[in-house]
């Protein structure tokens, strides 16, 4: 099941969604996650900074958010009837990750993949608050870009170490550090994709 990439940024630099949606749909294989349905929102920094302010209670734009439709336990929160796993959406600001980009002297779109990467990862039980949770993360961020083929991902192969035997179950969080209580997350529009996904409700995390 493919990715569904929506952009939704008047004014943000420009990015080709069709190739966001191939970089998704490797790092959800990657993940042994072929079936399983992603959602990801480009969008610019207005948007991000009201999401962030409502769900994260910090009045300020971030670079990226995951709001999971899963609970602790792996249960869905959303459509019970639905035939494949839902694990939620990431949220990107492209102009968040394009000075981040900037600054660390690379592209756009390299920095773009790390972020869903990062996003996704959070979505499946990954999380940061220990050193060791952080060292585990960025290791299978190396090895999702490593796999999606996006920029940078030569480097990152190098880095990348074995696939670990499955996800972590541990309660999923923002990828931003999201750890407001769980509320709805309005629907963007349609998305690119091989259809548009059911209308459920988003719970941030």
């Amino acid at each position: 099941m493919p990715a569904y990439v929506t952009r939704r940024a008047p004014g943000s630099p420009a990015l080709p969604t069709r190739r966001i949606i191939s970089y998704a749909d490797k790092m959800l294989a990657a993940l042994d996650l072929e079936e399983a349905e992603l959602s990801v929102l480009l969008t610019g920094d207005a948007r991000i900074h009201e999401l962030n302010r409502v769900h994260r209670g910090k009045d300020r734009p971030t670079d990226v958010l995951a709001f999971a439709l899963e609970e602790a336990d792996g249960t869905e929160t959303g459509d019970a009837a639905l035939p494949y796993r839902v694990l939620g959406d990431v949220v990107i600001s492209l102009d968040t990750a394009a000075r981040q980009a900037a600054k660390a002297r690379h592209s756009l779109e390299q920095e773009v993949c790390f972020l869903l990467a990062h996003g996704l990862l959070h979505l499946v039980g990954y999380d940061h608050q220990t050193d060791a949770q952080e060292a585990r993360m960025n290791q299978e961020a190396a090895r999702l870009l490593a796999a999606s083929g996006a920029p940078g991902s030569a480097e990152a192969a190098a880095k990348a170490p074995p696939a670990p035997s499955r996800a972590p179950r541990s309660k999923p969080r923002g990828a931003s550090r999201v750890g407001a209580p769980r509320a709805r997350l309005p629907e963007e529009g349609p998305a690119q994709g091989a259809r548009k996904p059911p209308a459920r409700g988003r719970k941030a995390c």
